[in-house]
């Protein structure tokens, strides 16, 4: 069998290069919290390092779903050009399970896990001084590191430049391969997204024909009893569609297992990636405005030569970053739906071969029974 997605790269990494790999997080143990006015899960996170920045070798903290956003948002606070691995939402699956329910806080669980280690594996985010503290600070000390972050007016100058930026218009000298990347993740998004939606509704088909099939086996035995004649038959029927409900029931685990988080985690990734490049052009008209604004101001030619030079040595980085990131997040999109699609093609197969031999022993059997009644028949 193939490595199982919901391991993804964090475990192919693992396997393949264990020698460079210094930084390993567990996230498990969720705790339920209720107080007069909330009530959330904590997950406990445990970190075993090498590393030398590290006072310790190993880590213990809680955490609950609102640190994990704060640290996202920290991330893509610092490294705006880089993708950063998806948080999974508010509410997972909805419609599919109850919120605090046992498997939405697995779902979750694993979901969490899964965004830590990407982070960990990741050449830059992973030496993040956020991310560090988020592993290794008690939560007193992460509430009062949070506090310290960018105030009110910071944040609403930041999002008043991007606002300004957009409005400017489409970035005039954008690099073709930048424009290649938004053409492509139009694409992407529109299909994943498609893919999503069926994935979600086979799996709700699926589910209800399973319940379905629980309900019609038991009839075949209670009619067992009013039919001596055929008892054994109805007896065998009950019997097969007993075990095609269980292999029904291995198969819709395989599907919210191995596909439908990974297909959903790049649909949240497909948003990501859209924003990243948004964040560049913005970058990129800032540079573009300044550049304009040398040629139609010759006052201030200095200053403004100076900010231009600024403005290219970050447009350059923000190229340099995202181009890396994404031939990573690339190889590793390829990966996981490969793993994805062949964990299903041969749930697939081993379902259906397990549902033909069931059915094939029944016909056998009853085909040896016609055999029997008919040499019986006429024997004088």
């Amino acid at each position: 069998m193939p490595i199982s997605p919901s391991s993804m790269i964090n475990q192919y990494k693992f396997e393949d290069e264990p020698e460079l790999r210094d930084l390993f997080i567990t996230v498990d143990d969720p705790e339920s919290h209720v107080t007069a006015i909330e009530t959330f899960i904590t997950y406990r996170v445990v970190t075993k390092t090498s590393r030398s920045e590290f006072d310790s070798s190993e880590y213990e903290v809680r955490r609950r779903y609102q640190d994990f956003l704060w640290l996202k948002s920290k991330l893509e606070e610092a490294h705006p050009t880089l993708i950063i691995p998806p948080l999974p939402e508010k509410f997972i699956m909805k419609g599919m399970v109850e919120r605090f329910s046992d498997e939405f806080i697995e779902t979750r669980r694993k979901a969490l896990h899964k965004f830590l280690n990407r982070i960990a594996d990741h050449p830059t985010l992973t030496f993040n001084e956020d991310f560090k503290i988020f592993l290794t600070a008690q939560a007193w000390e992460l509430s009062s590191h949070k506090k310290q972050g960018p105030g009110l007016l910071s944040r609403m100058g930041q999002t008043v430049r991007a606002v300004a930026s957009s409005v400017r218009g489409g970035v005039k000298n954008r690099p073709e391969m930048f424009t290649e990347m938004n053409d492509y993740m139009e694409t992407f998004s529109q299909k994943i997204n498609v893919l999503d939606k069926i994935a979600h509704r086979i799996y709700k088909e699926e589910r209800e024909y399973f319940n379905e099939m629980k309900e019609y086996g038991p009839i075949h035995t209670l009619w067992s009893a009013s039919e001596e004649d055929i008892a054994d038959s109805l007896k065998g029927v009950a019997s097969c569609i007993d075990k095609c409900c269980k292999a029904t029931e291995k198969r819709m685990a395989g599907l919210s297992e191995n596909l439908l988080p990974i297909i959903h985690e790049y649909v949240l990734y497909s948003e990501i990636l859209m924003g990243v490049l948004k964040r560049r052009d913005q970058i990129q008209g800032e540079l573009d405005s300044k550049v304009d604004a040398l040629a139609n101001r010759k006052a201030e030619k200095d200053l403004i030569t100076e900010e231009i030079g600024k403005l290219e040595d970050k447009v350059e980085c923000a190229n340099n970053a995202l181009k890396a990131d994404w031939d990573r997040w690339k190889q590793n999109m390829q990966y996981d739906m490969r793993s994805a699609f062949t964990n299903v093609a041969e749930n697939n197969l081993h379902y259906y071969e397990e549902c033909l031999a069931t059915w094939e022993s029944f016909l056998t059997s009853q085909t040896a029974d016609l055999h029997v009644e008919e040499d019986s028949e006429d024997r004088p």
